[in-house]
């Protein structure tokens, strides 16, 4: 039987092949969604470490710093728009921010700004750290437009990537960007008179974007620098904890818990190399060798939360997490350090994450609520010889306080407050308050204004008042002498030629927390009258001591402990303490020296005959 012939109508439709040209391939491409990956993923998948750069080159390994992971995928929390990351030295921060720029650079090309301390290092960062990343990943190569690039713009397709330092503010102040980096904050020059801080210029250019990302971070320096008062103001503060091999306890490494051998003749290097951590929990010894398998089961963990709705995300870790880093490399970086302020401060910044305070001048309000004696307020003890003021002006009220002086710089406060005006602040210090023994009525010898605000008001308040009041002010540098005499030089002032009391006010700060130590019954000992507030405490002690960096000099400044804080009180005591030198408070032990010495005069001969003849009447 004859087959049948297929219908050419029954056969399958021929496909026909049409050529995609390089251009079109690329379009289609375009149009694909990026893939869906965290920024630790795809530094997992794309990042190649170079030889150059890393003493591990090859594909990038989470595992290696397990901790960088969820700071790297904060990037992408859509709740978060700001990161914080208070670190150390040691942990792979910079490795982690070039992931970043990475990702963003493949996933979501959007105008990013990485803010460096000065042009030179953003200058350096971008030759030999960057562009190294970007040549020896394939996935970022292809992306990177090299003939259009500068070296402080990188263009890629899609984007542009602007390198800047802080120290030049004209290039904070163009551009709008998307995704702001800040590195190293804590090294930022301050604002001036002319320009905001660098740091708020970055900000304004993200403004125009509603889903804008700010990286932060920086070891920290003193508490009131910019990682530490950011970490602060987070919404939400995590720290990362890692489990013990022993007990399985989740536990924060922290400086407490390391142990080594105490100075019994050893050597720094002998005593470091026995270092070793103590677990807290079970008190097991954790060594080098736990570490890295610690660190893969670690955790981060919130430590603190202010809201719900966590918009600023903020991390914490110190040298002791790093893998690159030996316990006995810690304990050895502290004993070179513990005997030289500066380098203490770099150990304690660099190393434990932590901001610098100098302790032995550090004061708080608990320390002044325990200098309260057993005379309630407006009573002079016995051996009040003289009674100072000192005025703080604000714009709402006046703070003042009153102290007795004694022998030996000893001292008292009696009363201090707020004064709605001059005019009751006058009506104060005209009060008389009674002496403990004696109740004989003792009123304030000389009181100092600050003139620093509404000085016009101050000068002529204390011309009308020129008995009992001086206007003062603070230097605006360290000086010789704790005070000078100077002149108001104001010809339209009432004042004009009236003496201006010019304070080196942190000499006086170091004399009151210094006094502030001493015992109740000591001589030259610092107290405050029995019921003293909370508030009088808080403020005499808002400020503390510490080390600061300018020019290349390192030297100790009192700040304030927060940036919120008020300091009033303390600014009275200063002047206070002024007004007591300007009396010479300091010679006042002279004067019961010299009645102790002086001889009582002999008795004439006429009370020698009556003593004798007492009955001559």
């Amino acid at each position: 039987m004859k087959k049948r012939r297929a219908s050419p109508l029954r056969s399958s439709p021929r496909i026909r092949k049409y050529p995609v040209t390089a251009y079109q391939r690329k379009a289609l491409e375009s149009l694909m969604p990026p893939e869906d990956l965290t920024v630790s993923e795809w530094a997992e998948k794309y990042r190649m470490l170079d030889s150059k750069t890393s003493a591990l080159p090859g594909p990038w390994r989470n595992a290696m710093t397990p901790y960088l992971v969820g700071v790297m995928d904060a990037l992408l929390d859509y709740e978060a728009e700001e990161t914080v990351l208070c670190k150390s030295y040691q942990l792979g921060v910079t490795e982690a921010i070039l992931n970043a720029l990475g990702f963003i650079v493949q996933q979501d090309p959007s105008p990013t700004l990485v803010v460096y301390p000065s042009d030179v290092l953003a200058e350096s960062i971008a030759k030999n750290r960057i562009v190294p990343m970007v040549q020896a990943s394939p996935s970022l190569r292809g992306r990177y437009r090299e003939m259009e690039s500068k070296k402080l713009e990188l263009q890629f397709d899609g984007m542009y990537l602007s390198l800047v330092g802080s120290n030049s503010p004209s290039n904070l102040a163009s551009k709008a960007i998307r995704f702001l980096f800040l590195d190293e904050v804590d090294k930022y020059p301050g604002a001036s008179a002319k320009e905001a801080d660098p740091i708020s210029l970055a900000r304004e250019r993200t403004k125009t974007f509603q889903n804008r990302k700010i990286f932060m971070t920086s070891t920290p320096t003193i508490t009131t620098g910019h990682i530490w008062k950011a970490l602060q103001g987070c919404d939400v503060e995590k720290h990362y904890l890692v489990p013990c091999p022993h007990c399985g306890g989740m536990i924060e490494l922290k400086w407490a818990n390391v142990k080594f051998p105490g100075d019994e003749g050893m050597s720094y290097a002998d005593r470091a190399e026995m270092a070793h951590y103590v677990c807290p929990e079970c008190k097991g010894i954790i060594t080098d060798q736990h570490k890295a398998q610690m660190l893969r089961h670690g955790e981060w963990r919130t430590v603190k939360q202010n809201t719900a709705y966590s918009r600023k995300v903020g991390f914490w870790i110190n040298t002791l997490y790093s893998p690159f880093v030996r316990f006995s490399d810690v304990v050895r970086e502290f004993l070179a350090s513990k005997d030289d302020p500066e380098k203490l401060q770099n150990f304690v910044n660099s190393w434990l994450a932590e901001p610098w305070e100098d302790t032995k001048l550090k004061t708080s309000a608990d320390l002044v609520m325990e200098r309260q004696t057993d005379l309630g307020e407006g009573i002079v003890p016995s051996w009040g010889k003289l009674l100072t003021a000192g005025v703080d002006v604000q714009e709402n009220c006046v703070y003042w306080t009153i102290r007795a002086w004694g022998s030996y710089i000893t001292s008292q406060n009696i009363a201090h407050g707020q004064a709605a005006g001059l005019r009751e602040l006058e009506h104060v210090m005209n009060l008389s308050f009674p002496k403990e023994d004696s109740g004989e009525a003792m009123v304030v010898n000389l009181c100092l204004i600050d003139s620093g605000y509404e000085a016009d008001m101050v000068y002529d308040f204390c011309a009308a008042n020129a008995e009992w009041a001086l206007p003062s002010k603070g230097a605006s540098s360290s000086m010789y002498t704790h005070y000078r005499m100077s002149k108001v030089n104001k010809p339209t002032s009432r004042a004009y030629g009236m003496d201006l009391v010019v304070v080196d006010t942190g000499k006086y700060k170091d004399m009151i927390a210094g006094r502030m130590r001493k015992k109740l019954d000591e001589k030259g000992r610092w107290t405050v009258y029995a019921g003293c507030d909370r508030e009088y405490a808080e403020q005499v002690t808002a400020e503390h001591k510490v080390n600061v960096k300018k020019g290349g000099r390192t030297t100790q400044e009192w700040v304030q402990k927060h940036s919120h804080g008020d300091n009033h009180y303390l600014d009275c005591e200063v002047y206070a303490m002024a007004a007591a030198d300007i009396l010479n408070v300091r010679f006042l032990h002279l004067e019961d020296e010299a009645e102790k010495a002086s001889p009582e005069p002999a008795p004439a001969p006429e009370e020698e005959w009556i003593k004798t003849h007492e009955n001559w009447i």
